[in-house]
């Protein structure tokens, strides 16, 4: 039994059956010629979702994305250092003492996964500077994924990689040139890295690194460019900023530069735990989204109340067919 059968026999019911709608309504989408957004927040690529995403990529039922800056550097911390992290499945058992424990190892704890500082994130720092550095002196900018891309491309870290590579979506990405926003990209480890050198010196222009308002300029442009000749859905992994960025660009393009003719979000979906409470826009229920101008009346709208590293990739896998 595929994964679409096994969906159809056994998901038929509340959460289990939005999962089902919400990836059929993707696979219309997609297979109608529509475009799809993915956002990602929370710690899906610790979470490993880039096993699942990859291939939605390479298969073109992704098309961009918007990610917190943790989800951007984490895909590539595991590609480089996965044998480095260690699991602690009693996380919910561990005491202060147990937590400065791992610290003094240079453990970053993430639930039940410790990203190791020296393997990971140390690593990764050492050959992204330079690209700064190198950019800096060049007095070039680019976006904080192109600095990623540029890794990647100039292959100092090919030696290094500890997963297959097709497992890792940001490399699967970088192969498509797809394009990414990073919004709110300073107060990730790499941001905070980064900001660490322009404070000693070592980049001496902080807009190297191009900034939030420049990405929500370009995100513009690539949704006036899309829209209008194929539907845009977006797809909502979590809450935060990696989604309320992205999915403004409608309104903004309506009401603050007063365009006509832009269509909505041709489709939308979010996989979220937040519930519906006062003043909660992770757990607002989509026709919230209808007053602020970002979906419209008829366009096809889920919300998948549960754990996203279990939902996305059973949805992913029911999109692909697997």
């Amino acid at each position: 039994m595929g994964i679409r059968d096994f969906c159809r026999t056994h998901f038929r019911h509340f959460n289990a059956a939005a999962l089902v709608d919400a990836a059929e309504g993707y696979r219309r989408h997609v297979d109608g010629g529509g475009k799809m957004l993915v956002t990602l927040a929370g710690a899906m690529s610790t979470a490993e979702l880039g096993i699942s995403l990859a291939e939605m990529i390479r298969q073109d039922k992704v098309h961009a994305i918007s990610c917190t800056g943790a989800n951007l550097e984490e895909d590539l911390f595991n590609l480089v250092a996965h044998e480095a992290y260690e699991r602690v499945p009693n996380y919910r058992d561990l005491t202060p003492a147990d937590e400065l424990a791992l610290l003094g190892r240079h453990m970053n704890r993430v639930t039940d996964t410790c990203i190791p500082e020296m393997e990971a994130m140390r690593r990764i720092e050492a050959v992204v500077l330079e690209e700064w550095m190198a950019a800096d002196r060049a007095g070039e900018r680019y976006f904080p994924h192109e600095f990623m891309y540029r890794v990647l491309r100039g292959g100092k870290l090919e030696s290094s990689y500890e997963i297959d590579p097709k497992n890792s979506w940001l490399l699967a990405a970088c192969e498509k040139n797809l394009p990414i926003w990073v919004p709110g990209w300073e107060d990730a480890t790499l941001g905070n890295m980064y900001a660490g050198h322009c404070i000693s010196g070592d980049v001496k222009n902080v807009h190297t690194v191009r900034t939030g308002i420049e990405a929500m300029q370009t995100l513009a442009a690539w949704y006036t460019d899309v829209a209008p000749k194929t539907p845009v859905g977006f797809f909502q992994i979590g809450g935060g900023i990696a989604g309320d960025f992205p999915i403004c660009v409608v309104p903004m393009l309506h009401q603050d530069l007063q365009r006509t003719g832009v269509p909505l979000w041709g489709y939308f979906c979010q996989i979220s735990d937040s519930t519906t409470s006062y003043g909660s826009y992770s757990g607002a229920v989509p026709n919230e989204k209808i007053t602020w101008g970002k979906l419209g009346l008829d366009t096809p709208k889920y919300i998948v109340e549960s754990d996203a590293s279990i939902v996305a990739p059973l949805l992913f896998a029911y999109v692909l067919d697997q």
